[in-house]
């Protein structure tokens, strides 16, 4: 029905077979997020507005903001999120929590959630919110905020479940005692998943991981971190690491590498990541298993704009930064998802023969009479048709950057070698669509329908 609500469909569940996320009707939901992190802090009421807008637009059902950034964070408007000593300020005309529930409020109009990061890891690392404070804090925002449809819930924030864990598992149970309604997940530091500390947490719903910002083989001197050197970049390996923990969850990426960002953030001499990397790291992890995916700009996530102090070295301001190809591509992914049925997809590698690593590495899911397969160096690729059900299939290339399809013939049941043709030097990464020609045809009766 045009202009119903996601939430129309009812609330966020996780499906039968813990894979995916869905509404209580059946209905799939691909989280398709959007990081807006200091939105509260940085945007006023017509700039949050316009930002929503062209969310929407591009595609985006959720987006995640820091509902605190430090203790107390300041709102656009000057407004504190607390008193001097420490207590929530409520009692203001039109202050910080006003402005809370206006981008909330903004975000439902549009069929939005919002991610409620309740408080950025390091503001808690710093000892500003403890356990007793997390009580009361956590039961403030689930008695304000339970009612709103459009809500998910965040806890941790970059940090280890380990550090202040008390804390969290506080800030985390008293919110479900009292929101019954609302998914709740935890947001780890980089190349970790949440699982590793929260796999049987009563509380958690789904699990992310933060695939992180560095290139391959960019250790920095960093002994901490669980993965072998040069795989950096591999984003789809923390779906089969978070799956292998029990029980079983739903997993998202809910921060790979950013648009406009340093390769590894702290060197301005780094090359920038640009669009085709987030579309990689998009497809690669959904490919992989993942439920969803959440997109990232250096610009966007801070809101930079003049007056402000810029981080990472940034230096667009963020009203031009929405018009950047990576933000404005990750729709073609959802809509190519959301095309074929939903729930039997599985990632299946058996898919390829010959595959490659790293660059060269292609990603396969399928369902029972349809596949995928992302190429991200137009290399050579071998894919066993045999895989899915039919005699005869179809065959499309997809362009990633644009979502526009060529339609390459039908085919027997067979190995099929394709090399996608390259039109210059720049990345031209795409997706093999392979169908059982009984369900479809050249008219797409799958809603093969990408732009």
């Amino acid at each position: 029905m045009a202009g119903q609500n996601p939430w129309d469909h009812g609330r966020l569940e996780v499906s039968q077979d813990q894979r995916f996320l869905q509404h209580a009707d059946g209905t799939p939901f691909f989280w398709l997020g959007e990081t807006a992190w200091l939105m509260p802090e940085r945007l006023n009421r017509e700039e949050a507005s316009y930002y929503l807008d062209k969310a929407r637009d591009a595609g985006y059902n959720m987006t995640q903001v820091q509902v605190l950034n430090d203790v107390p964070s300041m709102n656009a408007y000057g407004q504190p999120s607390h008193d001097k000593q420490g207590n929530l300020l409520t009692k203001v005309d039109y202050g910080y929590w006003d402005h809370m529930d206006y981008i909330i409020n903004q975000a439902e109009q549009r069929g939005i959630y919002v991610g409620m990061v309740c408080i950025w890891g390091g503001v808690v690392k710093a000892g500003k919110l403890s356990a007793d404070q997390a009580k009361t804090y956590g039961g403030f925002l689930a008695n304000r905020y339970k009612d709103c449809p459009n809500i998910i819930w965040i806890i941790g924030g970059d940090i280890q479940g380990d550090v202040k864990a008390d804390v969290w598992e506080t800030l985390a149970t008293t919110i479900k005692s009292i929101d019954k309604n609302h998914l709740m997940t935890y947001h780890p530091r980089g190349r970790y998943t949440s699982a590793k500390w929260w796999s049987r947490a009563a509380w958690i719903d789904f699990h992310t991981f933060q695939s992180g910002h560095r290139r391959y083989g960019q250790r920095m001197n960093d002994k901490s971190y669980p993965i072998p050197d040069h795989t950096e970049e591999d984003n789809w390996m923390y779906v089969d690491s978070t799956w292998a923990y029990k029980p079983m969850k739903p997993v998202i990426d809910d921060e790979p590498i950013y648009e406009g960002i340093p390769k590894g953030l702290h060197d301005p001499s780094e090359d920038l990541w640009q669009a085709c990397d987030v579309r990689r790291y998009a497809y690669w992890s959904v490919f992989a298993g993942s439920c969803g995916h959440t997109y990232g700009h250096n610009a966007i996530m801070q809101f930079y704009k003049p007056g402000y102090p810029s981080a990472y070295y940034n230096k667009k301001v963020w009203t031009e930064a929405l018009d950047d190809p990576g933000f404005n591509q990750m729709k073609y992914l959802k809509r190519l998802i959301l095309a074929f049925p939903y729930f039997e997809r599985v990632p299946d590698q058996s898919v390829i023969l010959e595959n490659g690593t790293q660059y060269d590495r292609l990603i396969a899911t399928r369902g029972n009479g349809y596949l995928l397969v992302y190429n991200y160096t137009s290399r050579e690729m071998k894919i066993d048709l045999r895989k899915i059900s039919g005699d005869k299939k179809k065959v499309w290339w997809m362009d990633a950057s644009t979502g526009r399809l060529t339609y390459l013939g039908q085919y027997d049941n067979e190995v099929l070698t394709y090399r996608p043709h390259k039109t210059g030097t720049d990345i031209e990464d795409g997706v093999l669509i392979a169908i059982d020609a009984s369900n479809t045809n050249k008219n797409n009766q799958w809603n093969l329908i990408i732009n």
